[in-house]
């Protein structure tokens, strides 16, 4: 594993000219060194959750919690039937009475808030703690996330992810998305928070069930993080997240830059593994070569030979095209 790169200042203007174009993966340390979030942590995580507090609203909030056994490890059951946790709502001063309850353990039960939208369930907070001007789109909503000590598996965000350490520590392990074949991925159809995950434990990878992590091993960056730095982590970046102390906060901005009007991507993806996984191999090939010229352009742009004005969904689509396009294939989904 080769530690990320690190710097100690963001340029906002460097960040949206270089490293987001080359998806670079990044540390900043010290971002956000002065939030009142991060200040209040480091005088103690009593400070910490009073801070918090101040700004909750009662609202419930998504929860995931596992028992001891899980070692933190969110995570599925012995035969993949299920999940070794359960989701639900709590209020996050209960959430946050929990974590300080269990402060001590060595080894118990996990508790984390996933995903609240500080806006909406911590209003103020936002304003009090705020990024460098320009770092993100305006109109992002940070999110926070709050976990005693836990694992998550590496998994990937349909989005451009900014992350900032607020309370305890983090390690960060990346993969680059080429390395989606040496991850094991688990089920579409059942995750432990909607994205898919990789089945190797990364605290005791299993080379004899899974001998190609060892090829996503020496492709992976790693970083430690500590209250107050920040992580860049580019768009559909597999990564692996381990708090490690027994109480930790998290504020992360995620942003994507492709045209709603043009769908989820995703979507496409599925599609193609239904109607084309299954074809014969010769097929397949066929497909993958019509991929690659028309969606990927690796022989170049399409329709540079063609008329502007004839190029139809080879070309930049206007916004009434689009709608029809969209249309058409919904009409010729549900006919099969």
């Amino acid at each position: 594993m080769t530690p990320i790169q690190e710097i100690d200042r963001l340029d906002a203007a460097v960040f949206h000219a270089e490293i987001l174009p080359s998806a670079t993966p990044i540390v900043v340390r010290g971002l956000v060194r002065d939030w009142p979030v991060v200040v209040a942590g480091k005088e103690s995580v009593q400070s910490f959750c009073d801070y918090v507090r101040r700004f909750d609203r009662g609202y419930p909030v998504d929860t995931v919690h596992a028992p001891a056994s899980a070692r933190g490890r969110i995570f599925y059951n012995g035969d993949l039937s299920g999940l070794n946790c359960r989701m639900e709502q709590a209020s996050l001063s209960s959430s946050l009475d929990f974590m300080l309850e269990h402060l001590a353990d060595e080894s118990g039960p996990t508790l984390a808030v996933q995903s609240a939208v500080i806006s909406r369930y911590l209003p103020g907070m936002e304003r009090d703690n705020r990024l460098p001007e320009g770092l993100v789109p305006d109109g992002i909503d940070p999110r926070l996330w709050l976990g005693s000590r836990t694992t998550v598996a590496a998994h990937y965000d349909p989005s451009e992810n900014l992350a900032c350490c607020i309370a305890g520590a983090r390690r960060f392990t990346l993969f680059p998305p080429d390395q989606v074949g040496n991850l094991y991925v688990g089920p579409f159809e059942m995750t432990p928070a909607g994205a898919t995950i990789s089945m190797v434990d990364l605290d005791a990878p299993d080379y004899e069930a899974y001998p190609k992590f060892q090829a996503a091993e020496e492709a992976a960056l790693v970083a430690d993080l500590e209250p107050g730095d920040a992580i860049y982590i580019p768009y559909l970046w597999w990564h692996h997240v381990r708090s490690l102390d027994n109480l930790n906060g998290l504020v992360n901005y995620w942003w994507a830059t492709p045209d709603e009007a043009r769908g989820d991507p995703r979507n496409a993806m599925l599609h193609a593994m239904l109607a084309i996984r299954s074809l014969p191999a010769p097929h397949r090939d066929a497909w993958r070569a019509m991929f690659d010229h028309y969606v990927f352009e690796r022989d170049g742009r399409v329709a540079d030979h063609l008329p502007e004005n004839r190029r139809g969904v080879l070309g930049d689509m206007q916004p009434d095209a689009l709608r029809r396009l969209r249309q058409a294939l919904s009409r010729a989904l549900s006919r099969n």
